[in-house]
């Protein structure tokens, strides 16, 4: 049993190495071990400041960028809805247009043709004119080819005459 419980000296002994192994590591090791903790905490805390900013910042930027892509869809339907509407005024104008050229047309028609029945109904009286003077012509000489007949038509315009 002697193996099993250690001797006084060796508690003593095993005590001062451990002490001075203690003072050894506190001198020697202690200080940089704490020195590099303190500096890997420090580091790491950066690190998740970092990266707690950057992940701010994204989400800042998704807020921007939804908002510029919605600004801009209403920007696009809004020149589409204009470009429709200036779309339905230039064929409302070209129909508009397009119904005025025809009744100017169908009028320059109206009046060509009125004046060409004006033209053919003036040139039909002269024709009648014409007719009507050599048929008359005619109808005198014969009736009026003897003396007597003439001296009798004359009395009788000069009667017509005389009672106007």
């Amino acid at each position: 049993m002697d193996l099993l419980t250690p001797g006084i000296g060796l508690i003593f002994w095993q005590a001062v190495v451990f002490l001075l192994l203690v003072l050894l590591l506190g001198k020697f090791a202690w200080r940089p071990i704490l020195d590099s903790l303190r500096i890997r905490e420090e580091s790491i805390e950066e690190a998740l400041r970092a990266a707690e900013e950057a992940r701010a910042e994204m989400a800042r930027l998704k807020a921007d960028n939804e908002k510029l892509m919605a600004q801009a869809r209403e920007e696009r339907d809004a020149m589409l809805k204009e470009a429709a509407k200036m779309a339905n005024q230039i064929k409302e104008e070209a129909k508009e247009e397009a119904r005025k050229i025809s009744a100017k047309m169908i009028e320059d028609a109206r009046a060509a043709i009125e004046a060409e029945k004006e033209a053919a109904l003036k040139e039909v009286k002269n024709q009648v004119a014409e007719l009507s003077v050599e048929i008359a012509e005619k109808l005198i000489r014969k009736t009026l080819g003897d003396k007597k007949a003439q001296q009798a038509l004359v009395k009788e315009f000069l009667a017509e005459a005389n009672l106007n």
